[in-house]
Formats: C-alpha cells, structure tokens, sequence
C-alpha cells in the first residue's frame, strides 16, 4: 500500500512578503512618510531613547526636497501623532503646524540633509549606550553579527564644542559622516540616516543594541573580533537600507496595531 501524498511545496508568488510600497502621488507618499515619522517616535520613546526635550526624527518631504517633516519641540515621542507634526524649511523655519521645533537639533539635521540627497530620513537620540560609547570616542567593532552591519560603514565625529547651534558646525558632522549610514558624535550621541524613515529607525536602533553589547562584552572580558572578510561579507549581506527595512517591519506592524492613534 502507497502512503498519503506528501503535501506539495506552495508557489513562491502565494507566500506574502513585505516590500517597501510604491506610492502614487505625492501626497500619498507624503501621508506614508509622515505616518512612518510618527511611528518611529512612539517606537523610540518606548525604549527611552528621548532625554527631555533631545531627540529628533526628520524625514524630508517628497515634494519639496528643502523642508522636512520633525517632531514638534517638548512633546513626548510617546504622544506624536501624524498631525502633530511640523513641517521645517532648511533654515528651520516652520512652514506647516502649530508647534516650535528644537534649532540645535534641527541644525544638524538640515546640513545632513543638504549633503546627503539620497537620505529621506534622520534620526539621532541621546540613547543612553550611544552616548556611553560617545563618551569613550570609540567605533562599533564587528563582534556579532548585528554590528557588523555597520563595518567600515559608520565614522566618529571627534570633538565636542557644546550645544550646536550654528550651520558651520552642522556642516562639520555631515562631513563627518561622509557617504555613510552612521556617525558617532563624540561625547554626545548617535546619529543615522536611511532612504526611508523605517531604514534610518532601524539602524538606530541596531546601532543602539550594538553598542550595549560591546559595552557589555568589555566590562565582560576581551571580545574576539570577527574577521575583515567576513565582516565585509555580513555587512554586504545585512548592511542595505532594504534590509533595515525589512528588519523594521515588525516594530511598525505592532505599534500601528496596538496604538492607532498615531495616525490621527
């Protein structure tokens, strides 16, 4: 006697997975980024990345490449909802809503933004093993796999004048960070960028996880680094925005469910 037929593998084509949306026009772009700018806030305010009024998410705006869209000055990450937020020229003027924004913050942003046109959206916290490794002045070394995503592919922006306030010193830091997806400012913070608000959220947070770890594994013993070739290879594998992307889809998918309101 023959044996029940083995269930058959299922086409590829009926297997549902996530791809960054493709949109339309541009107010249906605009509405996507701003909705994605209000989630990453909530999501960053849940893991405590906000230090009173420090903090910004930026996202540029799909039609006006100049102005970008940034959550309101002294509002809780938790709080931000999509109406909330406030649309800024480059010179961090407000041009749409009805609250300030923070100009130191806003300065670095801006110049990030004018250097780096591929980049739609920044994010950059006072996260408490960011500034820890800031305040050491050191690089996310490639000793697991997450941090290897970042390898050769982060800089460290070495000095700290205080507060910045002025275009020249937001201009050093995008100089600082080059071409790449991630700067650690010294005796200060992270800072990262990505072609989507869902990509430049995700290595912030990666980059945060990082540097716990390393943090961690120091206090621990020594770490045993991993290999520069193998380090080039995860990094090619794991270090592209759409891979960030991806990564990030559960995050997005639970704070849009269990909090709506963030779309109002």
């Amino acid at each position: 006697m023959h044996g029940p037929t083995p269930p058959q593998p299922l086409p590829t084509d009926r297997l549902r997975f996530a791809m960054p949306p493709r949109h339309e026009s541009v107010e249906d772009e605009r509405r996507h980024r701003k909705e994605r700018l209000a989630g990453a806030l909530r999501i960053f305010g849940r893991y405590g990345f906000e230090d009173g009024v420090s903090g910004h998410i930026t996202a540029r705006d799909p039609e006006f490449s100049d102005c970008f869209w940034v959550n309101p000055f002294g509002m809780p990450f938790k709080h931000v909802t999509v109406s909330d937020l406030v649309l800024a020229n480059q010179d961090g003027q407000v041009v749409e809503g009805g609250y300030h924004v923070n100009q130191a913050a806003f300065t670095v942003h801006a110049q990030v933004h004018a250097t780096r046109p591929d980049v739609v959206a920044v994010a950059h916290c006072h996260s408490v093993h960011g500034r820890a490794l800031a305040a050491l002045g050191a690089l996310l070394e490639p000793i697991t796999q997450e941090s290897c995503a970042f390898y050769e592919d982060h800089a460290l922006y070495d000095t700290y004048t205080g507060v910045v306030v002025d275009a020249e010193e937001g201009r050093r830091i995008a100089t600082a960070l080059g071409s790449h997806k991630a700067l650690v400012l010294r005796n200060h913070g992270l800072l990262t960028v990505g072609d989507s608000v869902d990509a430049a959220a995700w290595w912030f947070l990666s980059m945060e996880r990082s540097a716990k770890v390393q943090l961690a594994a120091g206090a621990a013993g020594r770490p045993v680094l991993i290999g520069h070739k193998a380090a080039v290879s995860t990094r090619e594998q794991l270090g592209g925005d759409l891979v960030a992307w991806i990564n990030y889809q559960p995050l997005w998918q639970e704070i849009s469910r269990s909090e709506p309101d963030l779309l109002n």
